[in-house]
């Protein structure tokens, strides 16, 4: 759609394609170093995949804000990747890796879609999603063929549709009747235990080859809290009976030799934990179960003294870009 004058871009729609030109520049330069270390052509096929995808919306994303005036962010470049730096994670990995980096930019984007007005940017994220979709269904596909999926929890539900008539639903903070999970507090838990193991092989595998003592901690520390998180979820299916299935063949290799910079590993992990915070806030809004809506926030509270230890770490180093602000008026 062209626009019969030329419209200033607000902040929200700054906002989107300054984040999407962070993201989508880190994405390039860990999609050239999986590329470079698969051996199964069809998840290899899948990576290029990826890697046109995130190619494309970075290079959007800078024309936009070029035809706006407005400085391109540096972001990340060559010089933050060795692509030729041995393999540090299995091809079943990617294929986890790539869906959960589908289904994050499926929620980002959607989020800018609804905040923005100007039809360039709205093309764009709509583009944006529509690629994000493809990636999701073509990973989940080759997970498919190749019985990689791992599916949520099946159950068996009442044959009677019902209305709940009393309080207790709620269960209290020690859930003292008992009222089993159903399948909404179910949904949120499984993804939340899946994309916490996603994390976890992935700082892992960072905190291996990360050289500076604070960075190779902070990953380290991001496993700890990790494996916690998992054990704490999976413990709410189990005690109700509901088995916890999880993805096998995700270990890291015995590699030392960084693939990527520290600045580009702090910055995925701060990705990781923005993905958390979004994923908990949302599961303890869905959660009719007190106990379980409290201890989504409680873990939240875990995650977010992390990340700011993360930011700590990053402003030190001169490794965290600012946003575009506003200009500081003088009153």
């Amino acid at each position: 759609m062209n626009e019969n004058h030329h419209t200033r871009l607000t902040s929200s729609e700054i906002a989107a394609l300054w984040s999407s030109f962070q993201n989508n520049s880190m994405s390039v330069c860990i999609f050239k170093y999986f590329i470079e270390n698969v051996d199964d052509p069809e998840i290899e096929s899948i990576v290029d995949y990826a890697l046109k995808i995130s190619e494309k919306n970075l290079s959007q994303s800078e024309k936009i804000l070029k035809e706006d005036n407005q400085p391109i962010p540096v972001g990340f470049s060559n010089k933050d990747v060795s692509p030729s730096a041995p393999r540090l994670y299995s091809d079943t990995y990617y294929l986890y890796y790539l869906k959960n980096m589908a289904k994050v930019g499926l929620s980002v984007y959607g989020v800018a879609l609804a905040t923005s007005a100007k039809p360039s940017v709205r093309e764009f994220l709509s583009q944006a999603i529509q690629s994000s979709t493809d990636l999701y269904n073509k990973t989940a596909d080759l997970l498919l063929s190749k019985g990689l999926f791992v599916r949520p929890p099946y159950v068996s539900t009442p044959a009677e549709v019902d209305f709940i008539d009393q309080k207790n639903y709620k269960g209290g903070l020690l859930n003292i009747n008992r009222r089993p999970v159903n399948v909404i507090e179910i949904t949120h838990v499984y993804a939340n235990i899946e994309t916490n193991l996603i994390g976890q092989i992935l700082l892992m595998g960072l905190a291996q080859v990360a050289k500076p003592k604070n960075v190779r901690e902070y990953c380290l520390k991001g496993v700890d809290i990790a494996q916690k998180h998992i054990k704490e979820f999976s413990s709410i299916l189990t005690k109700d009976d509901v088995q916890v299935p999880m993805p096998s063949d995700l270990e890291v290799s015995n590699s030392t030799l960084a693939p990527f910079s520290e600045k580009l590993i702090m910055f995925q992990s701060s990705l990781l934990i923005q993905s958390s915070t979004s994923n908990y806030a949302t599961a303890a809004a869905a959660s009719l179960r007190t106990d379980i809506s409290t201890t989504y926030v409680r873990l939240a509270a875990e995650v977010a003294t992390y990340a700011s230890n993360g930011v700590n770490i990053m402003i030190e180093n001169s490794w965290l870009e600012e946003p575009p602000q506003t200009i500081k008026r003088e009153h």
